[in-house]
């Protein structure tokens, strides 16, 4: 269906303007649809008044087609076809100007027969009134236009307040990355500051070890830089006291090793404050200003034995590191004091022993040879001794002793036990006798020391040894004829237990040629098999001597016993062998 106006002027474009709005209305397009048609096709009839001239508005409908094609509303506006010009084209626009054209989509037939939308009354108050209420359109629009304002009014606030939600969250997974970020880097740096304390605490268990494991103090001071460097310092160097006079010790030390031997406490020497704790800072050495020095004395139970100094390695020394140096340093001190005791223990037990180990005496008819070799552990000292000394009716006595423990206490009581037996042995007496009143001496003067002895007395008039024993392994005596036996009759019991004992005498036959070992358990005994068999063994070296050898290399005999008897041995305890060779005539099988 077509609709066609002139426009000429106002009222004909009004009129135009309402036909067209109720025209898309009856055809049921969109309210929003509708108001664009209208509002662009009053831009266009608008330039048209301004312009003057005659135009033509055509409106042509389609209604959507049972077979489902689409409606359309057709809007055309150009020049009128009239006398004025040719081919209808309007004598002001001389036939240039092209037709405007606009269609919207028709969704539903029209109500009506079509002629009613597009009669506009020409009544002026009807077509006022049909004027105005053609922009009841626009008002709708505005009006949805308002309703979608505050619609996007409000989902503006909805966004913001989302916004503003996701912005906190954000925030609070910001923090809680924070927080977990310096949680993990407390507990890094907790388990690189723990497995620095392992290390040094391993480091420090191991060098006391190290230094605790000699009683040698050159060894303990060579020892120390070699642990120290280069992990914890790159150059160090040991000043003790002790030496100072030796050639060593004579070299400049810095001052502030003077000052920590002065003080007794430990000394940093730099340019700058060392903030390590316990540690007094002084200005550089003048030995050497570009270097840093940590200078640490080694303490004694009253005064310091000496001053280390240290020199930093490739990294500054930390808190942690000083307070481990320190303590390290007590520790040297500490085993230095013990070893530099331990030497001079050593020393005067040494000498007591070579003094009470007097040379043997010599008896027409009797040879004696003796052994003492010290333990290879411990202070190499111990209780063991022997000796041998006449009596005023002529006979001869032998003595192998041993008092429990080691050490300068073990060798002064075994001095005193030398000395009473020889006063006891002045008046006479037989072996059992003299072992019994050795016994009660012993538990009055140390009643929680012990000993145990064996005594053999030759007499020049007799063919027969008196000995006795008391806790101590028997004698070994051998024949000319290469028998060897042991001694084993009942002993006493030992010297110094809180116990009353008359220790008795055994009397063996003693031809010539005949040879009586006395010796201490450190000789026979092992750990793992007891004392038995090395009784053994050492009866089996004495029978496998030549009596010629015997009777003319006695000393020798006594080495050659030495040697299969310690092969074995650990040497842990003293060992000490006593020889009395009976002389006599030759065997032409010997």
């Amino acid at each position: 269906m077509t609709h066609t106006w002139q426009i000429t002027s106002v009222d004909d474009a009004a009129r135009a303007r309402i036909a067209a709005a109720r025209l898309a209305a009856e055809h049921g397009v969109s309210t929003l649809e509708r108001t664009r048609l209208v509002t662009a096709l009053s831009a266009q009839l608008r330039q048209c008044l301004v312009k003057g001239g005659h135009w033509r508005l055509t409106l042509r409908t389609t209604v959507p087609s049972a077979a489902g094609d689409a409606g359309r509303l057709t809007v055309t506006l150009d020049a009128g076809a009239d006398e004025a010009g040719p081919n209808g084209a309007c004598p002001n626009e001389a036939g240039s100007r092209p037709s405007w054209l606009a269609s919207v989509g028709v969704p539903e037939p029209g109500h009506g027969n079509g002629a009613g939308p597009a009669r506009v009354p020409r009544d002026r108050t009807a077509f006022a009134d049909a004027l105005l209420s053609a922009d009841e359109d626009t008002s709708r629009v505005l009006d949805r236009l308002t309703e979608q304002e505050r619609l996007v009014a409000f989902h503006r606030e909805e966004l913001h307040q989302t916004n503003q939600g996701v912005l906190a969250l954000h925030a609070e997974l910001d923090a809680a990355d924070r927080v977990q970020r310096e949680l993990f880097g407390a507990e890094r740096k907790a388990r690189t500051e723990a497995e620095s304390a392992r290390r040094r605490l391993t480091f420090l268990a191991d060098a006391s070890a190290a230094l605790t494991a000699s009683l040698n103090h050159e060894e303990i001071l060579s020892r120390l830089p070699r642990l120290l460097v280069p992990d914890y310092a790159r150059n160090v160097d040991v000043w003790l006291f002790a030496d100072d006079s030796r050639a060593r010790g004579r070299a400049a030390h810095p001052a502030a090793a003077v000052t920590a031997a002065r003080t007794g406490r430990p000394q940093y020497a730099a340019d700058h404050p060392s903030g390590l704790p316990g540690v007094d800072d002084q200005p550089p050495s003048a030995l050497n200003p570009e270097q840093p020095l940590l200078c640490v004395p080694l303490p004694s139970r009253h005064t310091p034995l000496g001053v280390v100094t240290l020199t930093p390695p490739r990294e500054p020394w930390s808190a942690d590191d000083a307070v481990m140096l320190v303590e390290l340093a007590r520790r040297a001190g500490i085993a230095i004091d013990h070893a530099q005791r331990f030497e001079h223990n050593r020393d005067i037990a040494e000498t007591l022993q070579r003094a009470l180990l007097t040379d043997l005496p010599t008896t027409p008819g009797l040879s004696l040879a003796a052994r003492y070799l010290p333990a290879t552990h411990g202070l190499n000292i111990g209780g063991d001794w022997y000796d041998a000394f006449r009596q005023p009716d002529g006979g001869l006595v032998a003595v192998m002793g041993d008092v429990t423990g080691h050490g300068l206490h073990a060798a002064v009581m075994m001095s005193q036990l030398r000395t009473a037996l020889r006063a006891y042995a002045v008046d006479g007496g037989t072996p059992g006798r003299l072992l019994t009143r050795l016994h009660v001496f012993l538990h009055h003067l140390q009643p929680d020391l012990y000993a145990t002895a064996v005594i053999a007395r030759f007499h020049p008039d007799e063919t027969t040894v008196t000995w006795a024993a008391a806790g101590h392994p028997p004698p070994v005596l051998r024949t000319a004829d290469g028998e060897v036996r042991v001694l084993d009759a009942r002993p006493g019991a030992m010297l110094g237990i809180p116990l009353h004992q008359e220790i008795q005498d055994h009397t063996t036959p003693l031809p010539p040629g005949s040879t009586l070992a006395l010796y201490t358990d450190g000789l026979v005994e092992r750990r793992a098999e007891g004392i038995d068999p090395g009784i053994r063994r050492l009866a089996a070296a004495l029978s496998g001597e030549r009596a010629a050898d015997l009777d003319h290399d006695l000393e020798g005999a006594a080495d050659r016993i030495l040697e299969p008897m310690l092969r074995d041995s650990q040497r842990d305890d003293d060992v000490c062998l006593l020889l009395c060779h009976i002389g006599g005539p030759h065997r032409a099988d010997s």
